[in-house]
């Protein structure tokens, strides 16, 4: 069995992070070891959440891990805190990533043009440079922006702006980008008419190769599909899909996690129904 290792906070009520890593990852038969690095009552879309800090904690577990020698298959890190958690993710990552392990950055820290509450460019800057120890980074259009400190375009770009985006961001060092949140308004070469669809582009520069995925736009966003995708990108690279294959299962099941949310009546608003699309997941895995 494959065993990962995902880093990231735990919101108790949400329907994100570790909360949403552990069960998909393990429904999609991963052995998945986790490092909490905050414990919040909720997330940060509910106003008064509480906040426990567990920064203090992650290096004596690395420490015991390496004590008992195991190995990850992957090392995939979501939402980090603070400047000294994305410097022990750094060293998390030179003490178990070996030739056969995968590391995969989600730098979960923006959506919608705007930074999440208590973050700042200067930390976006300092992504940067985790960003450069891995293997696929997987930001959405907003992060992408701010760790290239370039102004944030809601609409109106190109498939040329998206490839120069691309690029540029694995000029940090990744070999692979996967970003999402893309929408054309107009026909693009290479895509064709993909008006009111969102997207997924892909590039390794290895190989040089551009790749995408565009599936409908449901009415609904909902907090946590970016932490669905990533989780389901990683799980399914773990079963042997290349990168194309991982995430257009990702969107896929985001769409399908949405679309069982709106089904209820008095669905929340919070997070969307993953648990009930699990079963899509493995039959199509």
């Amino acid at each position: 069995m494959k065993r990962i290792v995902t880093i990231q906070d735990v919101s108790c009520v949400g329907k994100c992070s570790l909360t949403v890593a552990l069960p998909i990852i393990s429904a999609m038969g991963v052995e998945t070891a986790i490092i909490p690095t905050a414990v919040l009552s909720t997330h940060t879309m509910f106003n008064g959440f509480t906040f426990r800090d567990l920064t203090s904690d992650i290096q004596p577990i690395c420490d015991h891990w390496k004590k008992e020698k195991f190995h990850f298959d992957a090392i995939y890190t979501g939402y980090l805190g603070s400047f000294e958690q994305l410097d022990l993710m750094k060293k998390l990552i030179q003490d178990f990533k070996d030739d056969q392990t995968i590391t995969i950055v989600d730098p979960c820290m923006a959506d919608n043009g705007k930074l999440y509450p208590g973050f700042t460019q200067e930390f976006a800057f300092a992504m940067k440079d985790l960003c450069s120890k891995a293997d696929i980074i997987v930001p959405n259009m907003t992060e992408a922006s701010f760790m290239l400190g370039i102004p944030y375009i809601a609409e109106g770009y190109d498939i040329n702006y998206i490839k120069d985006l691309l690029q540029k961001l694995t000029d940090f060092g990744a070999k692979k980008v996967v970003l999402k949140g893309i929408m054309f308004s107009e026909p693009q070469p290479e895509v064709g008419n993909v008006n009111g669809k969102i997207g997924v582009f892909s590039y390794d520069k290895t190989a040089d190769k551009y790749d995408y995925y565009f599936h409908g736009k449901e009415p609904q966003s909902f907090h946590g599909t970016g932490d669905i995708f990533a989780s389901v990108l990683t799980g399914a690279l773990m079963n042997g899909k290349d990168l194309k294959q991982a995430y257009t299962l990702a969107a896929n099941f985001v769409v399908e996690s949405i679309k069982a949310t709106l089904a209820h009546e008095d669905h929340n608003t919070y997070g969307v129904d993953f648990e009930t699309a699990i079963p899509y997941l493995v039959k199509n895995l």
